[in-house]
């Protein structure tokens, strides 16, 4: 069978997705129909906001469905007069067996980790934040279990100490669409041999990527500095680390958004979270070996400022701390 004849269901809905949705478009693979979820009121003014792979689908023209439940009669029954051989999931939900078990040649899902390391909804979160210095993306048959199914392939990406999500996010995105292609390419020729998770060699302990909450994001200034460093470069900029100023003794406090820092290994007395600064150019948090010192962040309804930006704006006195 020639790629153009090969009858795809493309399932995904954030940026993360579009990339390989847009690589089997503009290389000649036969893209019948994109699901992706329903539209939600986002911002301030609560606007109707298209998800990106919506917004692409749009574009290109290709057929588009948007079920609220996986298994509505009505959705499942559209699907299956699409007619795919081959079903393709990139960021999008849990498949109900009625629908990943439909294609003849099956469904195959894009992850953004070494499978079976970093199962679950945030795994390029998770290894930044465990200070990795390696990740992938996988290619995997579905099955019942959230992403235990046989691996198909998979591409290995150095993390760099200096390396924020967002930079991790993009790399494996581009390396994603090349993959997706790739594996359709083996599933059509015949070459595939997938390999159960359970006989792949795992070095040190599984570790799990559960979905971020905004109280997963609070910075624990007991940690050691290196944790918190990779803890605020795992989380910017978004959902990004948070904590909370209070900038004299006598202030309330307020919630601040940090998105990098650098690590300051130095001796002190001083108690976890007291502040240091000249109050013109640097701001650094005392942590049990060194501080944390804070590069750029971010007040309530303000943008995203330098610290020497903010500093000259907003008045810190003796005795403010992050808490």
């Amino acid at each position: 069978m020639k790629k153009e004849d090969l009858r795809i269901v493309y399932m995904g809905t954030p940026d993360f997705a579009v990339e390989a949705l847009r690589q089997l478009v503009e290389g000649g693979y036969n893209v019948v129909g994109v699901i992706t979820m329903p539209d939600k009121p986002a911002g301030r003014g609560h606007k109707i906001q298209y998800s990106p792979v919506k917004q692409y689908a749009l574009e290109q023209n290709l057929p588009l469905l948007q079920p609220e439940k996986l298994k509505d009669e009505a959705f499942v029954e559209a699907l299956r007069e699409w007619k795919a051989d081959l079903q393709i999931v990139v960021a999008f939900r849990m498949l109900p067996e009625v629908v990943w078990n439909m294609p003849r040649l099956g469904t195959f899902n894009l992850h953004a980790s070494l499978l079976p390391q970093y199962r679950g909804a945030a795994p390029i979160n998770w290894a930044v934040i465990n200070g990795d210095t390696e990740t992938g993306i996988t290619t995997f048959f579905l099955k019942h279990e959230i992403d235990t199914g046989e691996v198909i392939q998979q591409v290995r990406v150095p993390i760099a100490d200096t390396d924020n999500v967002e930079v991790v996010h993009d790399k494996l995105m581009m390396l994603g669409g090349k993959l997706v292609l790739e594996t359709v390419d083996a599933i059509l020729n015949g070459t595939v041999k997938p390999i159960p998770q359970e006989e792949m060699a795992v070095v040190g302990e599984l570790r799990p990527a559960p979905k971020i909450f905004k109280e997963t994001c609070r910075i624990d200034w007991n940690q050691p500095v290196k944790k918190i460093y990779d803890f605020i470069r795992g989380l910017s900029p978004y959902p990004a680390a948070w904590s909370e100023l209070i900038a004299s003794e006598k202030a309330e406090s307020v919630v601040v958004k940090i998105f990098e820092s650098e690590i300051v290994y130095e001796s002190h007395q001083l108690a976890a979270g007291t502040i240091v600064t000249d109050g013109k150019k640097f701001m650094k948090v005392a942590v049990p070996d060194g501080f944390v010192s804070i590069l750029s962040l971010q007040l309530p309804g303000k943008k995203r400022l330098k610290t020497d930006e903010l500093l000259r704006g907003y008045h810190l006195e003796d005795g403010c701390k992050m808490k």
